[in-house]
């Protein structure tokens, strides 16, 4: 419908604003475009001549005066949205857009452009649903392309990201929808892996980052991608290999030194602390960061510094089961079996399926001397976790103190026979406990 108004969207081919090399594309689009058409009044041309010279102030000079005449002139509303947009000015381009659309429910350009700017600030479910409208109104002169693009915005706004599990299924349909109408962008094969690899198709994931790195072997996105793949996959020393190779050419990408230290740490590796030390002294407020130094330190035996910032983690989340978990488990470590023990008690609160909450409930219990407690929480774990032979133990130790002879017996022997000879002191316990409990 609006043959002039269609280089303006060319400039809105992602979710940023208007800059100098959208608006070189915007003149060019213009090329041919007979400004003087009967169906356009001279002021609303003359305005548009002046945005293809992104001479912002004389087009709003002209379509204020228009618009204060014609208030519901779709174009010259339109026009007006996207000076204030070029300007920065994003709540007024927000309500000429607004107005635009109210003008003319029809126009794919100005649902677009609304949609878009929506996205900008924040405000998702606003957009997908203007986006969602222009998908199903005809572009006319404003071209595939441009519907391609609304297609592409909607697969932004549903795809996953930290905190929104978005909808994998319906993103992947929209991007296809995008293909049909242009062709395929490297930005487009990176989505389509992210998108497998959220649906849980991690073959066709790796195979699209891999194809984008024949072409983009420098991608960061692309060798952070590929490299979240191999380290959910467990293949730690090629994603090792991939991503040094990948930090040779960006050495301060943050989250390909993040996912270093992951790998390092996954292989037990004593370059992971150094690593991860060096990561949270630049990324401080990182809380992903000092979660994985946190749980290093632990690993490392280094319980007392490993607490501090799981402490200063639930200062912020008090109520996340995890960092409660590593806590009281880091409270036990250091002896700390009373504190452990309210510790586990709210994790098991908090998250009440949580087994290994409950694991660290018996065994404090048991050294605080509370054996009905223990075989509480033992009854508990075992609601969500297989025994092992460390709470057959537990089980048999609580039952001993509690002078369940039978019960007793019965737990030592399933530790005896699940233990294999890897836990020698309390196999000879067991087996001194069992003389004496099965005498007759």
């Amino acid at each position: 419908m609006y043959r002039t108004i269609s280089f303006i969207l060319l400039s809105a081919l992602s979710f940023g604003g208007a800059n100098s090399e959208a608006q070189d594309r915007s003149k060019q689009a213009t090329i041919g475009v007979d400004s003087s058409s009967p169906q356009i009044a001279r002021e609303v041309a003359e305005a548009e001549s002046a945005i293809v010279k992104s001479d912002w102030k004389a087009a709003e000079a002209k379509l204020d005066v228009w618009i204060a005449d014609h208030p519901s002139d779709a174009r010259a509303l339109f026009d007006a949205g996207y000076v204030a947009d070029a300007q920065n000015r994003l709540d007024v381009a927000l309500g000429l857009y607004r107005r635009a659309v109210n003008a003319n429910p029809r126009s794919f350009e100005a649902h677009l452009s609304l949609g878009l700017l929506l996205a900008r600030q924040g405000k998702e479910t606003d957009s997908h649903s203007e986006l969602q409208t222009a998908t199903s109104l005809d572009p006319a002169d404003a071209g595939p392309v441009l519907k391609a693009r609304a297609w592409r915005a909607l697969a932004q706004i549903d795809q996953p990201s930290p905190g929104n599990p978005g909808d994998p299924t319906e993103a992947s349909n929209e991007l296809l929808e995008a293909l049909k109408l242009s062709p395929e962008t490297p930005a487009d094969t990176l989505m389509a892996a992210n998108l497998a690899e959220a649906s849980g198709q991690f073959d066709t994931a790796e195979a699209a980052y891999r194809r984008l790195l024949i072409s983009y072997p420098k991608s960061a996105e692309a060798n952070a991608g590929l490299a979240h793949l191999l380290i959910k996959r467990k293949k730690y020393p090629e994603a090792e290999t991939l991503i040094r190779k990948a930090l040779e050419a960006a050495p301060d990408n943050p989250a390909l030194n993040a996912q270093l230290a992951t790998v390092l740490a996954a292989q037990d590796k004593a370059e992971a602390l150094p690593q991860l030390e060096k990561l949270h002294d630049a990324h401080p407020e990182d809380s992903a960061i000092t979660h994985m130094l946190a749980d290093v330190l632990a690993q490392a035996g280094d319980a007392a510094t490993s607490d501090k910032l799981y402490v200063a983690l639930l200062a912020t989340s008090p109520e996340d089961p995890a960092l409660l978990l590593a806590h009281g488990q880091n409270l036990t470590r250091q002896l700390r079996y009373s504190e452990a023990l309210a510790v586990f008690d709210k994790t098991t609160r908090v998250d009440p399926s949580n087994g290994d909450a409950w694991s660290g409930m018996a065994f404090a219990a048991s050294k605080m001397h509370q054996p009905s407690l223990a075989i509480h929480a033992l009854t508990m774990r075992s609601r969500f976790l297989a025994e092992v032979p460390a709470t057959y133990f537990l089980w048999a130790t609580s039952y001993d103190t509690l002078h369940d002879r039978v019960a007793a017996a019965t737990y030592y022997h399933h530790f005896l026979d699940s233990a294999g000879g890897k836990f020698p002191d309390q196999e000879w316990q067991a087996r001194q406990r069992l003389l004496i409990l099965e005498k007759k």
